[in-house]
């Protein structure tokens, strides 16, 4: 989509615009938009310590300075746990909260979904009663018009944030106009301006990814690298200095990037949103956007 209208819409093996597909960790970053609603509606600020909620970490030395920002940014050093996905735990966000540090907070990234279980249980605890599913459909997918999500709930109702939202390419592209949009879809004010630009500042941990979405900022000078082979190394191996999506991408593109090569490409620049959905192909997210955006082979 350019400018508001969609300019190409191709559906391969029998696919067609009606049906939906796995968006896996691109769910992610439409947590990431309700925890900016959130601070919107005073529940919290970035910057607040998490241990000002969830309490049991007071005493801790290293949880008890981790912040909201660096929950939503990855960077809080606690273990990633991929387990948390399975759909056999009765009780996803106490096991989260029980996880161990295994990094100072704000030093380093570990991509899992850890850490938006932490945040969704610190919200559920704000919202004092109020289900955070209610809260996220009614000041997020709802003004979207996204209905009949899979939150992969556990036993208790909990939703599971990084992962499980199917979505057809035209819903998933609505995240992307509301970014187009600083904030606003079709007259909803969902996010303010000023506050959806903080979900598109890195960290210093890792300056390729802000609140749940991922960042080209380091074009057209960094090194690029296949983001979704990266988070599969060890964490400590992963560097995280001066890479990029795509060098020949606008620096101010943000991605939200699901397994499988999902892709919502927002480029604020270019006024476009791209939405890739595919399985078991070979893909390049520098090749491909190269192509797209007449810039090379």
């Amino acid at each position: 989509m350019q400018n508001g209208r969609t300019i190409f819409e191709h559906y391969a093996n029998g696919g067609s615009a009606s049906g939906r597909w796995p968006i896996f960790s691109g769910t992610k970053s439409f947590w990431g938009i309700a925890a900016l609603a959130a601070v919107h509606d005073g529940l919290f600020r970035l910057d607040d310590l998490v241990s000002d909620t969830i309490t049991e970490w007071k005493s801790d030395p290293r949880k008890s300075r981790i912040t909201i920002r660096q929950l939503l940014s990855q960077t809080d050093g606690i273990e990633a746990a991929s387990r948390l996905q399975r759909p056999s735990i009765r009780d996803r966000n106490t096991m989260a909260i029980r996880l161990p540090t295994i990094a100072e907070p704000g030093s380093a990234f570990i991509y899992g979904p850890s850490h938006l279980q932490i945040f969704s249980d610190l919200l559920r605890r704000k919202l004092k009663g109020h289900g955070t599913i209610a809260y996220f459909e009614g000041h997020v997918s709802g003004r979207l018009g996204l209905h009949r999500l899979n939150y992969k709930k556990d036993s208790l109702g909990n939703p599971l944030p990084a992962t499980g939202f199917e979505l057809t390419a035209r819903e998933w592209a609505r995240l992307g106009e509301l970014v187009l949009g600083h904030g606003n879809y079709h007259g909803w004010q969902i996010v303010p301006a000023a506050l959806l630009r903080e979900a598109f500042a890195g960290s210093q941990a890792n300056p390729s990814y802000g609140l749940a979405f991922w960042l080209n900022q380091q074009a057209p000078n960094g090194r690029e690298v296949d983001m979704e082979r990266m988070i599969d190394l060890p964490w400590q191996n992963a560097q995280w200095t001066d890479v990029c999506i795509c060098k020949d991408a606008p620096a101010d593109m943000v991605v939200a990037l699901g397994s499988g090569y999902q892709r919502l490409f927002i480029i604020p620049s270019l006024k476009t949103v791209i939405v890739r959905q595919g399985s078991n192909a070979k893909f390049s997210d520098a090749h491909f956007l190269r192509l797209v955006l007449g810039r090379g082979s």
